[in-house]
């Protein structure tokens, strides 16, 4: 792993910083393909609108794109992190004033996931353990991931690669790692994300993609019946990107039209960030390294 902390290279952080002290930040997670973060503007937006959300003072793409260029011309292919706390603070929950955010990137290899899981689909199985019910934080991808976690521990088998997570009303909400989507007569459903839950940038680039191309879609409260009567189910992250399901407990699943279709629009709209940076087009990117 390579990091920067604050533009530094290093991989120690203070021990009074508060994002070690009590997950007091936000982060997320960026696919690097050829040098390119894709999905830039994104991430960007969504850590800017994360910061507001829990009044910590964002630092500026100013900062945060040097780091970006200097790690990524240092591994082309991976996945970077970015996390912004509200840095060292005393003793105490008293927000500390000023402000003064630590900035911790760090770039990992990708994921030897098997190609097969994008062609016959996932195992899944569902999480006792609940998520709390917090509209203030909810959407937010903050540093605090207690409950995925111990939902993550439930399960060893390497077979099975994501668990489906219920709110404490027991609706369908995402999964440890991934957003939930299903396909019910010809219909995109996705879990409303207004009181637990985080709102993933490839979440909301899903749903953008389907309207685009005129697919039907409801975002509701989802219910654990409905999940196992659809038709289709996949999951998405930026990492994965779509991962059709053909498992979930009892039930099986074909990998079905609807969710052919959107892992193909999902396809062309990286390669098409991938291009538009290549040939310089795109903010960030057009500085970045190319192989």
């Amino acid at each position: 792993m390579t990091a920067l902390v604050n533009g530094q290279p290093t991989r120690c952080v203070d021990l009074a910083d508060r994002g070690f002290q009590y997950g007091d930040g936000t982060f997320t997670t960026i696919a690097v393909r050829q040098g390119v973060p894709l999905f830039w503007a994104l991430h960007l937006a969504r850590l800017e609108r994360d910061c507001q959300r829990l009044l910590i003072s964002f630092p500026g793409s100013e900062c945060l794109e040097p780091d970006v260029r200097t790690l990524c011309m240092t591994q082309l292919e991976g996945v970077l992190k970015i996390q912004i706390s509200r840095g060292i603070g005393g003793r105490g929950y008293r927000l500390p004033q000023p402000q003064r955010v630590t900035r911790v990137l760090s770039m990992h290899p990708l994921p030897e996931y098997p190609p097969e899981l994008w062609k016959v689909g996932v195992e899944i199985r569902v999480c006792g353990s609940r998520l709390g019910i917090n509209p203030r934080l909810a959407g937010i991808k903050h540093m605090n991931r207690l409950e995925q976690i111990l939902a993550r521990a439930e399960w060893a088998a390497d077979e099975i690669r994501e668990g489906i997570m219920l709110d404490a009303e027991g609706y369908v909400t995402e999964g440890t790692m991934s957003n939930v989507f299903l396909v019910k007569d010809g219909t995109l459903h996705t879990p409303k994300i207004d009181r637990c839950g985080v709102a993933g940038v490839m979440r909301g680039i899903t749903i953008a993609t389907a309207q685009e191309n005129g697919v039907d879609f409801v975002e509701s409260r989802v219910t654990l019946e409905e999940l196992y009567a659809a038709d289709e189910v996949f999951l998405t992250n930026c990492v994965i990107g779509l991962w059709p399901v053909h498992r979930c407990e009892h039930r099986t699943y074909g990998i079905g039209p609807i969710t052919e279709e959107i892992d193909r629009w999902l396809r062309t709209k990286a390669e098409s960030e991938l291009a538009a940076a290549c040939n310089g087009r795109s903010g960030l990117s057009s500085s970045l390294p190319v192989s």
